[in-house]
């Protein structure tokens, strides 16, 4: 009978063990979806669209807006990032996309890989949603 017993607790210790290990996805409903199987809603109406998911549907989602991102976007381009990705943020806004070559203090490497570059950014008005407080600097998005 102990002999039995032990086995029983340590087939439970061994099976509580791999509930632990095992990764297991994270389900969320509220008592209505228990009750009743309901499928979600997937038409939005495009009167409900905020400033921040228009600018993203533009140019802005492929382009670096100059104006309005963050400064890991610059990670995606060598030599960017961190230094000329702080001395854009410091200096914008910015009018047009060359007026980032004419940035005080640029040396001849950072403007040369500011020109390579040049296609992939884009300007538009500065919107309080990307630029308000330090999150240009430091979103809390961190890889």
């Amino acid at each position: 009978m102990k002999r039995l017993v032990s086995v029983l607790m340590a087939l439970s210790l061994l099976l509580s063990i791999l509930g632990w290990v095992m990764p297991q996805p994270a389900l969320a409903a509220n008592m209505t979806s228990l009750l009743w199987n309901q499928s979600p809603v997937l038409a939005v109406e495009e009167s409900l669209r905020n400033a921040v998911d228009a600018k993203l549907a533009t140019e802005f989602g492929e382009k670096i807006d100059l104006n309005n991102t963050n400064v890991r976007a610059f990670t995606r381009y060598p030599g960017m990032y961190p230094t000329l990705a702080r001395m854009v943020l410091k200096y914008a806004p910015f009018d047009e996309v060359d007026d980032v070559l004419k940035m005080p203090g640029l040396t001849d490497r950072q403007k040369q890989i500011l020109q390579a570059n040049i296609g992939n950014f884009t300007v538009s008005p500065p919107l309080d949603v990307f630029v308000e407080g330090a999150d240009r600097f430091n979103n809390g998005i961190y890889r």
